[in-house]
């Protein structure tokens, strides 16, 4: 029997192959096996995504610090992680866009009146949807990663505590990210069937997450609440810093793009 990955040979009691380390599949697909494999993997009590999101809030620290040491069968890799939050910010998109356009907060009235008023002929952003930031809510958070790992390592280079490197520091931003996402996409379902308008929504939402990072970073790092807090504002404000550089670039280049078109 050879593996069906890296085609090493097997012996027929392995479980696993010790080259590639895929596990060996003997049984053909059916219903039945995918729907154990859904189970396995996402619905079962002690299955890996739940496992990862509960320590996530218990435990940060042993999370993070195993991915980023080696220790990585313990817990649902980084990028699934964060895969699977993209995933559910998907879905919310889709159920607001569909049956909760009204309680996203954007009122289209409201954006014909701006675009009627004197002089809006000539605005460059005159035709872009008032709800583009949801729409593009995905793309938006895949961006915004590098930028708080930046502002993070930066944060804690600046200080000498170098323990990580930007790799490194990506890692726990995208933990930490997958985390928020999963949680902002939950409550925002579930507020919205409430009848909430989706801006309250993100702010009551905008406190949490940010407590959850100082969080995440007193744990992860292991610093007193003085140090933490100082790095956690210097993170902040390069986050923040290069955001703005960031959406001041895209801007010009939405002002280009339509005086070249005019």
């Amino acid at each position: 029997m050879n593996c069906k990955n890296c085609n090493k040979v097997l012996v027929d009691s392995q479980k696993y192959c010790d080259e590639c380390g895929a596990k060996v599949i003997q049984n053909r697909l059916t219903p039945k096996v995918i729907a154990a494999q859904i189970n396995e993997q996402f619905l079962s009590i002690d299955n890996k995504l739940l496992k990862t999101f509960i320590d996530l809030f218990k435990r940060p620290e042993v999370v993070i610090n195993s991915y980023i040491n080696g220790t990585r069968k313990r817990y649902i890799d980084v990028l699934q992680y964060f895969a699977v939050s993209l995933t559910l910010a998907g879905i919310q998109v889709f159920l607001m866009t569909t049956f909760f356009r009204d309680a996203i907060g954007f009122d289209s009235q409201l954006n014909q009146t701006i675009q009627s008023m004197p002089g809006q002929e000539n605005n460059p952003f005159a035709g872009i949807e008032s709800d583009i930031f949801t729409k593009y809510q995905g793309l938006i958070y895949i961006l915004t990663v590098p930028l708080s790992a930046l502002g993070t390592w930066l944060a804690y280079f600046i200080t000498r505590n170098r323990k990580y490197n930007y790799t490194e520091h990506l890692v726990v931003n995208l933990y930490y990210s997958g985390q928020i996402i999963i949680i902002t996409a939950v409550f925002s379902i579930l507020f919205l069937l409430f009848g909430l308008n989706y801006v309250i929504v993100s702010t009551i939402l905008t406190l949490p997450t940010f407590i959850y990072f100082f969080y995440v970073l007193k744990r992860v790092f292991n610093e007193d609440f003085w140090n933490t807090l100082a790095k956690f504002i210097l993170a902040m404000v390069i986050y923040l810093g290069s955001l703005l550089a960031l959406t001041i670039v895209a801007m010009l280049i939405i002002v280009a793009i339509a005086l070249i078109n005019k």
